[in-house]
């Protein structure tokens, strides 16, 4: 392994880390969306400078990138299903559990070792390292917006009209 792939493992499980720390946490379920532009920088800049050393770009090259995003997509749906996600005080919140966790790693496991198999040994070896800052920004992005698609849900239905009257019964 390259240095340049064992400083952007690095920075994958701290990255990993960071969102571990924050999914496991009770927050509310807003639109915040920095996180994953940030990590999409880091990615467009991680990927452009791997692809500018490995000369000429095949098509597989980015077929697997294709296929990693993929992944990511399919990774986000999984987790986010695992969120949970209630109303308190009319405003959403989502708390990720043991298995959101567990699906995290998984995640990236399944990235680097989807990686290996396509190419770990060939010329663009160090793709998946390269590529997983991008692969953090679209599996939590796209699981973000499914949980706030479920909050916003949750939300309507536990939203009171202030016109409403509301009785109370009591034993």
């Amino acid at each position: 392994m390259k240095s340049s792939e064992s400083l952007n493992l690095l920075i994958g499980v701290l990255i990993l880390g960071w969102i571990l720390y924050r999914q496991l946490q009770a927050r509310p379920a807003k639109a915040d969306l920095r996180l994953p532009l940030i990590l999409a920088v880091l990615g467009i800049i991680d990927l452009t400078g791997f692809l500018g050393q490995h000369g000429h770009h095949p098509g597989y090259v980015f077929a697997a990138l294709a296929g990693s995003f993929i992944l990511a997509v399919a990774f986000a749906a999984a987790r986010a299903a695992t969120v949970h996600v209630w109303v308190d005080n009319g405003q959403p919140w989502r708390k990720g559990t043991a298995l959101t966790a567990v699906l995290w790693i998984v995640s990236l496991a399944v990235h680097l070792g989807y990686d290996y198999l396509v190419d770990g040994r060939g010329p663009m070896a160090g793709l998946g390292t390269a590529s997983l800052a991008m692969y953090f920004a679209i599996t939590y992005t796209v699981q973000r917006l499914i949980v706030q698609a479920r909050a916003r849900r949750i939300a309507e239905k536990h939203t009171i009209d202030p016109e409403t009257p509301i009785s109370v019964r009591w034993p």
